[in-house]
């Protein structure tokens, strides 16, 4: 068995968890504290990264506090300590990892770093029996990408946004429609009360190969039509939110029937497709998928909502993962490590990368 305290402060919220990996694989979540803000950061339309770096500096004891006193644990008890080291905002990304680091040097633990998006990646596993290989739509605020997950560290891109992710997508079309932050929720609930069929807003790469995705001529569309209509009424608002996210749920069901296809001789019977980070919770895009799923004869499997948006859990757990397999780190690697703000879990596929420059490709 495996005792892990995680640490997750690649954004806005500040999380920690500790959880225990049972011999045979099966996972104990002994507790999972995370500690949200929005109302920082509404004033604003969306996240600011001083404000987010500067809150988890203020809450990061109190957190790590709260999970080991719920977890019933002592530092003395725990194996490791897992940390997100990227990629993300990197002030909090900073501010996590360099409190791992002093409680691992504090306490004498051992030290993981792990990239965010494998957190998300095997959170599955968690709370599911997923044997690997399987096919991985990770879709949060900052990341749209299919990946196929062979084992843990074993990681193959086959697309990614060429552009937004889907939940930029979602705060830029609530901004533009006067909707709270965060825009996820916000864009959901006005849609429920709206008419999907009312705009026809086109449908990104249709005539393109491969599996990447694009969501900012989609997110235009919609600024473009609010515009047209003079003074919109709440209805017109509701309208809009349930014809953007029908089109983008269409848009992220074809581009991963696309990679399903590819992959359907490599896998098998067992054809798994896992939807993993804060996005999943759409109602919206887990029909389109369930859809999908029913009429490929896959599996569909998404986490609990509270495993999919940024939690200490999915790190505490990536980092048992690693050590079942044999991969954590050395002790000086560890903590000598520095905080990422980019951190590609895959590469992209020969000869496509998106988003270069100075920093590299993104995540």
């Amino acid at each position: 068995m495996v005792l892990v305290l995680g640490i997750e402060t690649s954004c806005d919220d500040t999380a920690a968890a500790v959880v225990r990996r049972l011999d045979g694989g099966a996972c104990d979540v002994l507790s999972n504290e995370v500690w949200t803000e929005h109302a920082d950061h509404r004033p604003y339309g969306g996240i600011v990264p001083e404000i987010a770096a500067r809150s988890h500096v203020e809450r990061i004891d109190a957190v790590i506090a709260r999970a080991m006193a719920a977890a019933g644990v002592g530092f003395a008890d725990l194996d490791a300590i897992a940390a997100t080291a990227g990629p993300g905002l990197v002030g909090g990304v900073m501010v996590g990892l360099t409190a791992g680091k002093a409680l691992a040097l504090a306490h004498g633990k051992s030290l993981i770093p792990v990239n965010h998006l494998e957190g998300h990646a095997l959170s599955v596993r968690m709370t599911e029996r997923a044997a690997f290989p399987y096919l991985l739509l990770l879709i949060s605020g900052g990341h749209t990408q299919l990946i196929r997950v062979d084992g843990v560290g074993r990681y193959q891109r086959l697309g990614t946004t060429i552009d937004d992710a889907a939940g930029e997508a979602f705060d830029k079309t609530a901004k533009l429609l006067g909707l709270a932050q965060p825009g996820g929720p916000a864009v959901e609930q006005a849609a429920r009360k709206g008419r999907p069929y009312r705009f026809d807003f086109p449908a990104p790469l249709a005539r393109r190969a491969g599996c990447d995705f694009s969501l900012a001529g989609l997110k235009t569309a919609v600024r473009l039509a609010a515009e047209a209509i003079p003074a919109p009424t709440p209805q017109d608002v509701a309208d809009l939110a349930a014809s953007f996210q029908s089109a983008l749920a269409a848009h992220i069901a074809a581009r991963t029937g696309r990679a399903m296809t590819a992959l359907e001789e490599d896998f098998g019977a067992e054809r798994q497709l896992v939807v993993a980070g804060g996005v999943a919770a759409n109602e919206a895009l887990r029909g389109a998928l369930s859809a999908l799923a029913d009429e490929r004869g896959w599996r569909l499997l998404v986490p609990p909502a509270k495993y999919c948006a940024d939690n200490g859990a999915m790190i505490a757990w990536a980092g048992a993962e690693r050590i079942a397999a044999g991969s954590a780190p050395a002790i000086g690697a560890a903590l000598s490590f520095a905080p990422r703000a980019r951190w590609p879990l895959a590469p992209p596929p020969t000869g496509r990368a998106h988003g270069g420059g100075r920093k590299g490709p993104k995540a």
